[in-house]
This record gives C-alpha cells, sequence and structure tokens, in this order.
C-alpha cells in the first residue's frame, strides 16, 4: 500500500508519518518545502514537492496512491482562509480521483452544525464536503481537543497553570469539550488505512472525559502539584483574550484569536460510531496529560535542545531562552585541540576537581541545599576520572554519557528540575565546546528562581566554560580567533 500524507510536517502529520513508517508502510509525503521535510523521515520514505494550490504539482504526487491522508489547515494564515481552504480541497480531491486513489482519510474539529460555528470550524467541516463531491470515499474524523506534547492547545493550557496561580478567566473556559489524547487520535488515524469503507462516512471521536477547559487546566494543575484559582469575568471577548493570550503564552496573538473563536462552541461527540468501528478505546484527561508529560520527557532525553540554539543568536537581556516550559542557556567557545582532548576536563568535573569556576558559590548552593533537607555537595564523585550513567557528582546524577557527551540532572532541592550537558563536536585539530544548562521551572516561585539568579549564571556558566577550554588545550587558553557565543 502506498500512502500519501500532506501535513507531515505540521503537529498531527509529523507523528503520524513516524508511526505509518514504524509499521512499515510506504509513504509518500506531499510538502512545499520538501527540504526541511526530507530531514525527518525515514530512508524509504519520499517526499515530492508540490502546493494543494497548484494542481499539477498534486497529479504528481498521487500517482500510484492507494490511500491519502488530508491533515492541512489554515489556522496560522493572515485574513482569510476559507478561499484557499475550499480550493486546496477542490484540487486534492479531484486530482485523487483522477489518480484512482480508494480512500482520503481526513482530520476535522467537532462542532455542532446547527449552532453559527466560527470561520475556522465551518471551513474544517467545508473541506470535508468539498473532499466528499469528488466523488472519492472519504473517511472524515472530527476530534475534539487534542492533548498531547506540543499540541497548540496543550501548550496554552501549561503555560496558563504554569505562570499563572490566579487566572481571571473569560466565559469560555466552561464551554464543554471532550478532549483526546494525540496517540488515540493517531491510532484512529492508522487503523482507518485498513478499515473496508465504500462510501463516505463521518466519524466523532474524543476522550474517556467530558469536560471544560477550566476543568483541563484544573487537571493539569492536579498533576503537576500547583494550586490553581480563577475568577470568572463574563465580559471578555475572544479578541481581548487573544491579547492577553499572547501576553503570557507561546501563542500568537491571531493563532489565540482563532482557537479561541472555535472553542466558544461546544464540542462534544454526540455519535459514538467510532468507539463502535474502531478497537480504540481512548484514554481520560489525567492519563491524556500524564502521557504528555511524559513524552516530553522522552524527547528532552533523546534530543538535543542545545541543537535548535546554533542559530538564535544571543540570549535576551533578561535572560534564557524558552522551548515549551523550559528554560535554557546555552553557550559555545571553540579550541584549537581535539574533541578528546576538550572533553577530557569535562569528565573530570566536580568532587576533588571542582566546577572551573566560583567554585565557593557551588559550594554556598550545596550548603544552602543541605539547610532545606537537600544532598548537598558532600557526596562528591565515585572517582575523580571515570564517570558512568548513574554516577553522582556532588548534587548532580550523570543521566547520559557517551563519546563527547555529558548530561547531568540536577538532584538538589529546586523549584523544577535542571539539567546540566556537556557536547564536543569537530575534527582532529580543532572543537567547539557546547555548554548547556536547562531548568523546567514549576509555577510562578520556579520561574522567579531561575530569573533571581540569571546575573549569576552569566558568571558561573561563563567562567566555567572558558576555564573548561582552558584545560582542554593543556592550560594555555582557547583558540584567540574564537569567541564565546551563546
Amino acid at each position: 500500500m502506498l500512502v500519501l500524507l500532506t501535513g507531515a510536517s505540521g503537529y498531527v502529520g509529523g507523528r503520524l508519518l513516524k508511526s505509518l513508517e514504524d509499521r512499515g508502510y510506504h509513504v509518500r509525503c506531499l510538502a512545499r518545502r520538501p527540504a526541511t521535510l526530507k530531514a525527518k523521515t525515514g530512508p524509504s520514505t519520499e517526499v515530492f514537492a508540490g502546493d494543494l494550490l497548484d494542481r499539477p504539482s498534486i497529479e504528481l504526487a498521487l500517482r500510484g496512491v492507494d490511500v491519502a491522508y488530508y491533515l492541512v489547515h489554515s489556522m496560522g494564515s493572515a485574513g482569510s482562509f476559507e478561499q484557499s481552504d475550499r480550493q486546496a480541497a477542490k484540487n486534492f480531491g479531484a486530482a485523487a480521483k483522477a489518480a484512482g486513489v480508494s480512500r482520503i482519510i481526513y482530520l476535522g474539529g467537532l462542532g455542532n452544525t446547527e449552532e453559527d460555528l466560527s470561520a475556522h470550524l465551518r471551513s474544517r467541516h467545508e473541506v470535508g464536503d468539498v473532499l466528499r463531491e469528488s466523488g472519492v470515499p472519504v473517511l472524515e474524523f472530527r476530534a475534539s481537543i487534542i492533548i498531547g506534547s506540543g499540541s497548540l492547545s496543550f501548550e496554552m493550557i501549561r503555560s496558563l497553570v504554569e505562570r499563572l496561580p490566579i487566572m481571571i478567566t473569560p466565559k469560555w473556559v466552561k464551554v464543554p469539550a471532550q478532549p483526546i489524547a494525540i496517540d488515540d487520535v493517531l491510532q484512529y488515524l492508522v487503523e482507518a488505512l485498513e478499515l473496508p469503507v465504500s462510501r463516505h462516512r463521518i466519524y466523532e471521536i474524543g476522550g474517556a472525559d467530558q469536560m471544560s477547559y477550566a476543568d483541563i487546566m484544573l487537571a493539569y494543575a492536579r498533576l503537576r502539584g500547583l494550586r490553581l484559582r480563577m475568577i470568572a469575568v463574563p465580559i471578555l471577548t475572544p479578541y481581548v483574550s487573544s491579547l492577553w493570550l499572547g501576553l503570557v503564552t507561546p501563542l500568537y496573538a491571531r493563532i489565540g484569536r482563532k482557537l479561541i473563536e472555535s472553542i466558544i462552541h461546544s464540542t462534544v461527540v454526540r455519535d459514538t460510531a467510532a468507539l463502535e468501528t474502531f478497537s480504540i478505546r481512548p484514554v481520560g484527561i489525567d492519563e491524556a496529560i500524564r502521557s504528555a508529560i511524559a513524552s516530553e520527557e522522552h524527547q528532552f532525553a533523546s534530543t538535543r535542545w542545545s541543537d535548535a540554539l546554533s542559530s538564535s543568536g544571543p540570549l535576551p537581556a533578561w535572560g534564557g531562552v524558552q522551548f515549551g516550559s523550559r528554560l535554557v542557556d546555552s553557550r559555545t567557545l571553540s579550541v584549537a585541540t581535539t574533541p578528546e582532548a576538550a572533553f577530557a576536563p569535562i569528565l573530570r568535573i566536580g568532587g576533588n576537581t571542582g566546577w572551573y569556576a566560583w567554585n565557593w558559590l557551588w559550594s554556598v548552593r550545596g550548603f544552602l541545599d543541605l539547610l532545606v533537607g537537600g544532598v548537598g555537595v558532600r557526596r562528591g564523585r565515585r572517582s575523580d576520572t571515570d564517570l558512568r550513567v548513574g554516577d553522582t557528582v556532588d548534587f548532580w546524577r550523570v543521566e547520559a554519557l557517551e563519546p563527547n557527551l555529558l548530561r547531568l540532572v540536577a538532584e538538589m532541592k529546586l523549584p523544577g528540575r535542571a539539567w546540566l550537558e556537556f557536547e564536543v563536536t569537530g575534527d582532529g585539530s580543532s572543537a567547539t565546546i557546547r555548554q548547556t544548562a536547562t531548568f523546567d521551572p514549576v509555577g510562578l516561585l520556579g520561574r522567579a528562581y531561575w530569573y533571581a539568579l540569571y546575573p549569576l549564571h552569566q558568571l558561573v556558566f561563563g567562567g566555567m566554560l572558558r576555564n573548561i577550554a582552558r584545560a582542554g588545550c593543556g592550560g594555555h587558553g582557547p583558540d584567540s580567533s574564537s569567541r564565546p557565543t551563546l
């Protein structure tokens, strides 16, 4: 089976791509910027350049395709997007019909068609109608709020709860919904490949719990051990609410407004046909949130967050770069020595060697940790020259150790969690040391802790990197032609 996937660079499409590849499906992706997507695909996945508003490019990508996923939308576009969505669906449906595609699988949004829906939800429903007009059997899923690390709704919820212990909330936070975990959405989409379909069908999908955005935020706060109080104010319009979201969350005001305009409508499952047709039994909100947090943990552990900082330039004056809920201080320094020599002093860090800069500040921090019941710096190291995963290094523990990479996780008392990572890259005559401190704050106290210590970070982390570089060069200092960058 040859499967065409549109929207592979998006949130759901990107995760579906990995699920299809893991299951051995032959996947072909259609993308406006194929070079960007190609780096994220497996060796057997094809990537075709194309635009849904350019029908000839679609026809080429659909040749020989059995099933096509339609996972594109215009949530992020400026101005009127309905005409573009309508034309894109018309082009795709006609090209799929001409290519002999057996079915189109489409993911839209829940919403009662008897209500005066938002422009975004109306467009989602209209796209399904236009695809069906092509004559190709369309299997359409209509989903409520999708909960998963990195999803639009979840990032909004997490940012609000982590930053605002007291919220002034508009009435839309009380509108009923049926949030569904991203893993359940992916299972529906994958299982739809093998479902016998000879005609059109719409399936409404949601999680095990019906609840409002307010209930979801309270559930997140409970699972994160945070206190949250909400004060309802009925006069906040979607426009005003979107400006407020733009100030306190990573969402653009334009995205926030479209999101709010959609969630002021009830999005609950009224037709239970999906539960009768598919084997999936969606999880409740607590498990969905736990899974989202666990997924973030896994992605952080397997991904180099500092790589994404390589082209970000200097840190802003207020301190740190933010990825989701995490705050990151990453800096590099180039040295005229081999990567192995540059990494050697990193393997000796802590214990009797110390931290290469401002050791008395590290000792003070360890003493304060002892006062509040933490481990302090009394544990030292098992060996001054050797490390292995699981070893303690003062109030850190080795979480990952690979050739030229060391990541430590903090075990001191903190209003959040912290990691310190060192990575060395280069060739036989030069090396670049990247040092990254990452902090995942819990609530307002955690963020205040980070910013209060930011001036000290400049002293400690900057001095530590310079002296590690100097030690890697045999005490002669880093390459004079290089300057440290943040």
